[in-house]
């Protein structure tokens, strides 16, 4: 029923911050058989009588006490499975070990097991494109750790659901942003970036952290909102957001976006994903910043981001087979407008193109090419 070797829980380093858990030392739950729900199954029952409460009441108490995102707190888990059952070493118990703690920390987690395959899935309501995913009673199920298996025949092979097991497993799983782990100082590095605006050089020494690599490793491809809406570290915020304030005040918002289209345009270099990552890869603010490099998604991902942070101002994504650029609503609009449920907006292009685009205009090439929109961002109004 159990292995022989005990393995203390008590310190976990989580992005740079030792995290206590205190709870009796607990016996690791074997898990040799093959995958079946029968064998699922007594593996819950024997880890449900091991003394793992105390760690589930600690887990839970941290994510009360820091709220952090569902995202975050799943790295947690894999973090503390991992120190339990290494993923090396019994890679079907460490997913196991996983899909137990999501459930007792409140999560709706199943499983999926087909021959040697197990797919741990999280009940989600967000649209998710580049991982597997399931519906059951209406509700989706996203897949957790498909990139452990590289490529799976999702239509070719037939899976069996090993549904939830705790009464307290009802949660959904989101992948929503809204605060960054706080960094130790020394995680952060400095990098350099400088652009022209009306012929007067700037200068930034921003601070990056490699630790946020770690945070979207996995992280799929989702909704722009979701990235877009991402935050930035304290380090980074506070190493470039003052400045750029300091640099747009006393400039008109119509001159101020301008000066941050043209800091996201020109001080940041350009690539495809294909060349970059090979394949899609949408990065958030702060990964944009971080990377040597990133296409036009990520730099209409960071222009938002600096808009919205510094002028708060309606804002919509314009979807092009092959591009992606942002238009925002001034007072009054700039250039050819787009009308956009009632409201006009300006196309602000923060991307490198053949041609300096002022505010207001779009690409020649793209001027005749129909586009949607993909995310409309309105300004909550203050009581």
């Amino acid at each position: 029923m159990y292995a022989q070797d005990k393995l203390p829980v008590d310190d976990i380093v989580f992005y740079g911050d030792t995290i206590k858990f205190n709870f009796d030392k607990c016996t690791v739950v074997a898990f040799e058989d093959s995958l079946s729900v029968d064998n699922i199954n007594t593996f819950y029952q024997n880890i449900s009588a091991a003394n793992y409460d105390s760690l589930v009441r600690d887990m839970i108490g941290y994510k009360t006490k820091n709220k952090p995102d569902d995202w975050v707190f799943y790295q947690l888990v894999r973090k503390v499975a991992q120190h339990i059952s290494p993923k090396a070493d019994n890679y079907r118990r460490y997913t196991l070990y996983k899909w137990y703690l999501l459930n007792k920390c409140g999560y709706n987690a199943t499983l999926n097991i087909a021959g040697d395959k197990l797919l741990l899935y999280a009940q989600c309501d967000e649209n998710i494109y580049d991982i597997p995913f399931y519906t059951r009673g209406g509700r989706q199920y996203v897949c957790l750790n498909y990139h452990d298996y590289g490529t799976v025949s999702m239509s070719a092979t037939k899976f069996i659901e090993v549904p939830a097991q705790a009464a307290e497993a009802m949660n959904s799983f989101s992948y929503k942003l809204t605060q960054l782990p706080t960094f130790r100082p020394e995680d952060y590095k400095e990098k350099d970036l400088e652009f022209s605006y009306n012929d007067m050089a700037y200068t930034f020494k921003i601070k990056v952290n490699s630790e946020v690599k770690k945070i979207f490793n996995n992280y799929p491809v989702a909704d722009y909102g979701l990235y877009f809406n991402a935050p930035l570290s304290a380090g980074t915020y506070n190493s470039l957001i003052p400045q750029l304030k300091k640099n747009v005040k006393g400039m008109s918002v119509k001159n101020g976006v301008d000066y941050l289209m043209r800091f996201t345009r020109y001080a940041l270099q350009y690539e495809p994903d294909a060349q970059n990552f090979g394949k899609e890869k949408r990065l958030s603010p702060e990964q944009t910043l971080l990377y040597e490099y990133s296409d036009c998604e990520d730099h209409a991902a960071l222009f938002y981001y600096l808009v919205k942070e510094i002028y708060n101002l309606p804002m919509i994504v314009l979807e092009y087979p092959k591009h992606l650029t942002i238009a925002v609503k001034f007072e009054k609009p700039i250039g050819k407008p787009i009308l956009y449920e009632g409201s006009t907006y300006s196309v602000c292009e923060p991307t490198p193109q053949d041609e300096d685009l002022p505010l207001g205009k779009i690409s020649q090439e793209l001027s005749r090419v129909s586009y949607q929109v993909a995310y409309a961002y309105r300004p909550q109004k203050k009581n």
